[in-house]
């Protein structure tokens, strides 16, 4: 069992986002991401199978999708994709996210 808190265990970056490694296993995959007003990390995408999702713990922003498609982001939404789908976020507000991979990258 392993047992963290992520918001003593990550803070903020002035200069780009902040990433944190929360678990990585041969099942599933957890990330930490912190961002700045302003900051993001860009659409991307993955050449394999799997899911991904993208939970709001704090803050506001919005989820980046191909063709420039944006969909509101606020503490306790969500986002489920595949992984090869494209995928990014961007922070309106300070905001943290949990990444969870599966399976991992």
């Amino acid at each position: 069992m392993k047992h963290l808190n992520i918001i003593e265990s990550n803070g903020f970056n002035d200069l780009s986002l902040s990433k944190f490694l929360v678990h990585d296993s041969p099942y599933f995959k957890i990330l930490n991401f912190n961002f700045k007003a302003g900051q993001q990390l860009p659409i991307h995408s993955h050449d394999i199978e799997g899911q991904l999702s993208i939970l709001v713990l704090e803050g506001e922003g919005e989820f980046l999708g191909a063709d420039g498609a944006t969909l509101p982001a606020k503490t306790g939404d969500i986002l489920i994709a595949d992984i090869a789908e494209p995928h990014g976020i961007r922070g309106a507000t300070d905001m943290r996210v949990v990444v969870t991979i599966a399976p991992p990258i």
